[in-house]
């Protein structure tokens, strides 16, 4: 063999997509995601010799019933791999588990940036760590409404005052000059979820998050007027971020640091192998259908958690908020108060592709 043919043949070897290179990261981290759980001669799951193990074993998650945030539960068998050996998943409704966070019921959830903001503006002690996708919000409304402008006199279906599909509506409606307060009616009901609101006609509009998106395309109700994953500005910024309880922080940062690690991974594998992600979550019982999952695994930017600047996200939805009165602090408070980019800067670095 000469060394054209000999170098052509080691070239081929090494190179790998982008797209291969972060599932084989991830998975090897995580010991892949069939089997999952390697362990050890002394049988405790590997931890990173890198940093030192994790102050503490124990970590509490939300459970949402919302498919966007599968990375919170392919990490469970990262989370292993770090070092945390009772992982909890505490139920809670997607609206408001910021609260949960802030009263110490749970150490970290995913959630919507803009209730998370005005969790920290109120003096909460939460703390955001990291962005971890865009979009996952589609607006749904009846016919003859096209734009968010026609929403101007319309009846909005809510989970509740301050819930994120409220802020996020809210946030749009303001964005292109209508006054929510005012313009909008928003509904509410305490028996049934705001897509059962649409499904009855009771509402004009709501805003929709998987499955639900999914449930009403297949059973053709409604259509789409805006999606946070393709229509900007807000497919420019973080949907979906990282909190934690500051305390938690504070007092555990290896932990913090190992928790954040095995979140990105497993974004990254939502990025880089969809079907297997979400065949996980579905086997696991997170989520029931598979075909829902995966779509949604697979529309979503899970990959962009690298290149987007999530103080950019918590800056823009501040400003957003502050022009409604949702909020007092100033943009840079909210930052200075709420974010800490310590780990993910470090793991930017370790985690680069």
């Amino acid at each position: 063999m000469n060394k054209s043919d000999l170098l052509g043949q080691l070239s081929h070897r090494i190179v790998q997509t982008r797209r291969a290179f972060l599932s084989n990261a991830a998975l090897a981290g995580a010991a892949g995601l069939g089997g999952l759980g390697a362990v050890g001669q002394d049988g405790a799951p590997p931890m990173r010799a890198a940093d030192p193990p994790p102050e503490i074993d124990v970590v509490r998650l939300t459970k949402l019933p919302s498919i966007c945030v599968a990375p919170q539960y392919i990490a469970q068998e990262l989370l292993r791999t770090e070092g945390f050996t009772d992982i909890h998943y505490v139920p809670w409704p997607a609206s408001n588990q910021h609260e949960q966070i802030a009263r110490g019921e749970a150490d970290f959830s995913m959630h919507f940036a803009a209730p998370t903001i005005i969790a920290i503006d109120a003096g909460k002690p939460i703390t955001v760590l990291a962005g971890v996708h865009v979009g996952c919000f589609e607006l749904f409304a009846r016919d003859g409404i096209s734009r968010i402008g026609d929403l101007k006199g319309k009846t909005v279906g809510v989970q509740g005052t301050g819930s994120s599909s409220h802020v996020y509506v809210a946030s749009m409606a303001s964005y292109v000059g209508l006054d929510p307060p005012t313009d909008i009616r928003w509904v509410t009901d305490p028996t049934l979820r705001p897509m059962q609101l649409f499904v009855d006609g009771k509402v004009d509009a709501f805003l929709a998050i998987p499955p639900e998106s999914q449930e009403l395309r297949a059973r053709k109700i409604g259509h789409v007027i805006v999606s946070s994953i393709t229509d900007r500005p807000w497919s420019q910024y973080y949907c979906c971020t990282l909190m934690g309880n500051t305390g938690f922080v504070r007092n555990y940062p290896i932990a913090t640091k190992r928790v954040l690690r095995a979140f990105l991974k497993a974004t990254d594998l939502c990025a880089s192998d969809p079907a297997r992600a979400a065949r996980w979550v579905v086997d696991r019982g997170f989520t029931d259908h598979y075909d829902y999952a995966l779509q949604t695994l697979s529309d979503i930017p899970y990959n962009v958690w690298r290149e987007y600047d999530p103080e950019d996200t918590l800056r823009f939805y501040a400003l957003r908020l502050h022009e409604l009165g949702m909020i007092k602090s100033t943009p840079q408070e909210i930052i200075g108060q709420g974010a800490d980019w310590r780990f993910l800067n470090e793991l930017k670095r370790e985690l680069k592709a």
